[in-house]
């Protein structure tokens, strides 16, 4: 059995905390880990289950390679998205790889962003769904609805004849019912949610997506042949896939197949697709309110608030949700969060960089934080992980200033390479080709003060990059002259 772990979503609803450069499968919500590391460690790589493929959106790359080094775990394959596409082409892809290499076992499908309390109950739940998908069934892990959610999607389930103990015939599909139906479905006892956990064999999943849309097929076997291979990770080709269609699994095979069927989990499940579910899971006070951060209650009952560094304060409320972070702050009623997506909508119409980013950007060698900015003038708080390094890299319209604040910085200013302490600045004239590098054992931390006319992340030249970034731009800058001297 080989897990399939689909890392590609935005989080919206769970924004301003998710962003898509930084998404809620990599943020560490209900645990000291991520939830893209819970779901690593809950299948181990061991014994029936092996190790897993990890599909992602190429800007969160080197997110997860950092996440999966920190709990050991080594993919047989990264495969990285230009875009998102949905979960039919995230699957088509990963299947394809797999026959491909000859590997024609059983993909456990599931996201990396969900909650699974009980993992012995899931590892059961994995045994009864071995035995049908073994036989050439389409398998998918139904949640006994015990509340009229009307966030999720709804299975109907039949009979079990012909089928393993256990598991029983899919006889409809519900997409997210209004509250009444969702009543009328939970009393029933005949619905289960739809978790978007699926299992098959790699070859089972491509002749049924084949049969019923040949176009995802065609698309995501083309994307494949074109894609960039470096080891286990694969970029898949821009152009090919940016004509693939849309679609989910459950809309492009499994609500057509004659073979769908379903296993029932009683295994703690939860989504975390809003601010509310992320209620459920958290232990609350005597008031029913969840906390973190530095947080003051008084008189407020049921409430979850997310301080991120200032002090948060509340009086006489109930059923809200505050979300604080450097950036922005989310304030909704605990009956509104599903509505949280349509404010980043709204939001991304703007243009607003919220949505993108946090205020503190991550990179491949550590991260940056804008402290402060003017209309000639940007200040930011740089660190720079120990042995690691940015690009050999030239600005044409700013000038930059570093101040040490602790840890040994390596410079390269044109021709010149020198150390700075703690304490110690540099100043970087504008065109001037430079770089910044960590040789110590210690994160390095500097300030960094931009003065020009314009002061966009844009304005950049890479000549030489670890990290695979150097763009074609260079070349034209080398040529009028500025070529790297080093």
């Amino acid at each position: 059995m080989i897990p399939v772990i689909l890392s590609g979503g935005s989080g919206s609803r769970l924004w301003p905390l998710s962003r898509k450069l930084y998404p809620k499968q990599f943020l560490a919500l209900t645990s000291e880990q991520t939830m893209f590391q819970e779901t690593i460690n809950r299948l181990g790589c061991e014994g029936s289950i092996d190790c897993p493929i990890i599909v992602c959106n190429a800007e969160h790359r080197y997110l997860v390679e950092e996440q999966l080094k920190a709990v050991e775990c080594k993919p047989q394959a990264l495969i990285m998205e230009p875009f998102g596409r949905n979960t039919a082409p995230a699957v088509a892809i990963a299947a394809m790889q797999l026959v491909a290499d000859g590997k024609d076992d059983l993909m456990l499908v599931l996201p990396a962003d969900h909650v699974i309390e009980d993992e012995a109950e899931f590892k059961a739940a994995l045994q009864q769904a071995a035995a049908a998908a073994e036989r050439g069934e389409m398998v998918l892990f139904g949640i006994p609805a015990t509340a009229p959610e009307t966030g999720y999607g709804y299975i109907k389930t039949g009979s079990n004849d012909g089928l393993p103990q256990g598991v029983s015939r899919v006889e409809r599909f519900v997409e997210k019912p209004d509250a009444v139906t969702a009543t009328e479905y939970v009393a029933s006892g005949d619905y289960c949610w739809n978790s978007g956990i699926f299992l098959f064999r790699a070859s089972r999943f491509l002749e049924e997506l084949k049969k019923h849309d040949t176009d995802i097929y065609d698309t995501c076997l083309l994307a494949l042949e074109r894609s960039s291979i470096d080891g286990i990770n694969i970029s898949i080709d821009a152009a090919t896939f940016a004509v693939c269609p849309d679609n989910s699994i459950d809309y492009a095979v499994m609500e057509k197949t004659t073979r769908a069927c379903v296993v029932p989990m009683s295994a703690g499940w939860n989504d975390v697709g809003s601010w509310s579910a992320l209620w459920d899971v958290h232990a609350k006070d005597n008031n029913g309110n969840v906390i973190k951060g530095d947080v003051v209650l008084h008189d407020s009952r049921n409430c979850l608030v997310h301080g991120n560094g200032k002090l948060v304060t509340l009086v006489g409320l109930e059923n809200v949700v505050v979300v604080e972070t450097k950036d922005a702050v989310m304030i909704a009623h605990k009956d509104k969060v599903q509505d949280v997506k349509k404010l980043v909508n709204a939001l991304e119409k703007q243009n607003r960089n919220e949505v993108k980013a946090h205020q503190e950007v991550f990179r491949p060698w550590g991260s940056y934080d804008s402290i402060d900015m003017g209309q000639r003038f940007q200040v930011k708080r740089i660190t720079v992980k120990p042995g690691a390094q940015l690009s050999l890299q030239m600005h044409h319209h700013r000038a930059e200033h570093w101040i040490v604040v602790s840890g040994t910085a390596e410079v390269t200013c044109d021709d010149k390479v020198f150390l700075l302490t703690e304490n110690q600045s540099t100043y970087l004239p504008m065109t001037s080709v430079h770089r910044l590098a960590n040789p110590g054992k210690v994160p390095l931390e500097l300030i960094e003060v931009q003065s020009g006319g314009y002061l966009g992340e844009d304005d950049i030249v890479r000549f030489e990059d670890i990290y695979g970034r150097v763009d074609t731009q260079a070349l034209e800058v080398a040529k009028a002259g500025k070529a790297p001297t080093r």
